[in-house]
């Protein structure tokens, strides 16, 4: 079963459990989900009120692209488990011979691209719903305003988190190039989400 399909209180006894996934990359996916989530509430809770409607346009394209962010959170939950798994599989590989060693860490370097891109794809997918999250402030729902708040705090604890598991990933890439870059974006994308999630709580 998916973790996408489990009731809540079994996702989270799960994650509670002995069982090493699912853990702190698919936590962050549905920490960024709910955001995202929260975000689109609020659009849908704007759109059709005539009191905003100089922005319905702009509510009904937003809801549109919130539910689209939270489509690829959601996958993210599982996205991540799966990928932990195949890395958790190769370091279980036998290390006996050279031969051995030397399939045993291709295989870990090839795990770790997905452990990696897995993160930081909920990552990238988190900062857009944080901006739209702050293209919202002032212009949907004013009594909804403490939910936006709120979706900024749970986007930008996805992005904080699943960081986590990108630089916990790239040091066991072979290509450094690609892992220069992923650890060059995701520091962009952390800079980016602190000023994004500042911006949107200074009223707070």
């Amino acid at each position: 079963m998916k973790l996408v399909e489990m009731k809540v209180n079994e996702f989270v006894d799960l994650m509670a459990s002995d069982e090493p996934a699912p853990g702190g990359g698919s936590a962050a996916a549905l920490e960024g989900a709910l955001g995202a989530a929260l975000t689109a509430m609020v659009c849908a809770l704007t759109v059709g009120k005539k009191k905003y409607e100089e922005y319905e346009e702009l509510n009904q394209q937003t809801l549109k692209e919130a539910q689209e962010v939270l489509t690829k959170l959601i996958q993210g939950i599982d996205e991540d488990k799966e990928a932990f798994t195949g890395v958790s599989d190769a370091y279980a590989l036998p290390k006996s011979t050279d031969e051995e060693k030397a399939a045993r860490k291709a295989a870990i370097a090839e795990a770790s691209v997905a452990a990696g891109l897995a993160p930081l794809n909920a990552c990238r997918a988190a900062l857009a719903g944080l901006h739209l999250t702050k293209e919202m402030i002032g212009k949907s729902n004013k009594q909804l305003v403490s939910d936006l708040y709120v979706a900024a705090l749970n986007l930008n604890a996805c992005i904080q988190a699943a960081k986590m598991n990108v630089v916990a990933n790239t040091p066991a890439l072979t290509d450094r190039k690609q892992a220069e870059e992923w650890n060059r974006e995701i520091a962009s994308i952390v800079e980016e989400a602190n000023k994004l999630t500042g911006e949107i709580l200074k009223d707070a």
